[in-house]
């Protein structure tokens, strides 16, 4: 990424993080991205169409309502910001940038620039969308055209001012730690070591996930949120949302969850494998249950959702569709978390078929 000469050396710095932050980010997501677009890519563009639908839709609502549906909407604009904000500003390069001798005018120029280069993209969606309504021009929204795309932009600007703020805080020294008691005489007692199989893949496989400003334990809690919620609407028959949409939903998370988990217990076992293999301790029972464990989470959404269609209606959890989909769903999560050695291309093949064929045979569970 090339910048102007008149840029000063900090600002630059900045710019420069902020954009090796994001391409990072887009390399992780890159095979996901491939599944979405492939799976769901009118999808994506119908929902590209609509992002500037919530400000054309508030100028004909009373006030309160529409304050809250543009709050809502600013809120959720500058959410990829906070999710990002320990990407952008590590803890050791925040830490460093603080100690700087830098003005406070400075500082907030390049905690301006950086939230500029995370919402440009959005401006340039709220752009797009807001031409295509402008070109359809309903007749609901001819009287609100003008008023419309300036609540869009109010909101575009709102939700640039919280990003900024976000860098920001995370710019900001951290609190001072509370003082430690002081040590009091004991008597040692020695303990037994601990050295369980479970014990080692709490602290090995589990901590790690949840500490140092790791993000696989949030990205995973978020999809088997989306996956149980999604489970729950396709099953109780949400009037809402289509069907199909919400099965969906529901087979691409499940099967999603399962390949981020199987995919982060991979990667930390390729950097733990150099300590394990130098301890005297048999490794095979660990890194097994350490793949299983990827398991639990879709399973227990299986579970849960053969629970509630025995609750809702026991005659349909005798039906052959429902037991060929949980038996293809096993089988699907069984291959991507038994199948390592599978090349990325392939493994990408194996979640688009595997969510295609579980759409399919649940698409039929209600007919």
């Amino acid at each position: 990424m090339r910048l102007p000469r008149s840029f000063s050396p900090y600002l630059a710095l900045r710019l420069r993080l902020a954009h090796h932050a994001l391409l990072q980010f887009a390399a992780s997501l890159a095979s996901s991205m491939e599944i979405l677009v492939f799976l769901a890519g009118p999808v994506l563009l119908g929902l590209l169409s609509v992002i500037a639908l919530p400000g054309f839709l508030a100028v004909t609502l009373p006030w309160p309502a529409a304050l809250g549906l543009l709050g809502a909407q600013a809120l959720l604009t500058c959410l990829p910001a906070w999710l990002l904000r320990k990407r952008l500003l590590p803890a050791s390069t925040a830490a460093w940038l603080r100690q700087l001798p830098l003005s406070p005018r400075l500082r907030w120029h390049a905690d301006i620039a950086v939230a500029g280069m995370l919402m440009l993209p959005l401006g340039l969606a709220y752009a797009v969308s807001a031409g295509i309504w402008l070109a359809k021009s309903p007749p609901w929204l001819r009287p609100a055209a003008v008023p419309g795309v300036a609540a869009t932009v109010a909101v575009w600007l709102l939700a640039w001012l919280l990003t900024t703020l976000i860098v920001t805080q995370r710019l900001r020294a951290p609190r001072p730690a509370q003082k430690a008691r002081a040590p009091t005489m004991t008597a040692y007692v020695p303990q037994r070591p601990r050295c369980s199989t479970l014990f080692l893949w709490r602290q090995l496989f589990w901590l790690p996930f949840w500490r140092n400003e790791n993000m696989i334990g949030l990205q995973q809690s978020l999809l088997l949120a989306t996956a149980g919620a999604s489970m729950l609407a396709w099953l109780l028959r949400t009037p809402l949302v289509p069907a199909p949409l919400l099965g969906l939903l529901a087979s691409a998370s499940l099967v999603i969850v399962t390949d981020r988990g199987d995919k982060a217990v991979r990667e930390q076992i390729a950097v733990l494998r150099p300590v394990l293999n130098a301890w005297p301790l048999a490794n095979a029972t660990l890194l097994r249950l350490a793949c299983a464990a990827s398991l639990l989470p879709p399973f227990a959404v299986l579970l849960a959702g053969a629970l509630l269609l025995h609750c809702i209606d026991p005659a349909a959890l005798q039906q052959r569709v429902a037991r060929v989909y949980a038996f293809t769903a096993s089988a699907a999560l069984l291959a991507i978390v038994g199948l390592p050695r599978l090349t990325a291309r392939g493994r990408v093949a194996l979640v688009v078929l595997s969510i295609l064929a579980l759409s399919a045979i649940g698409s039929e569970l209600w007919n």
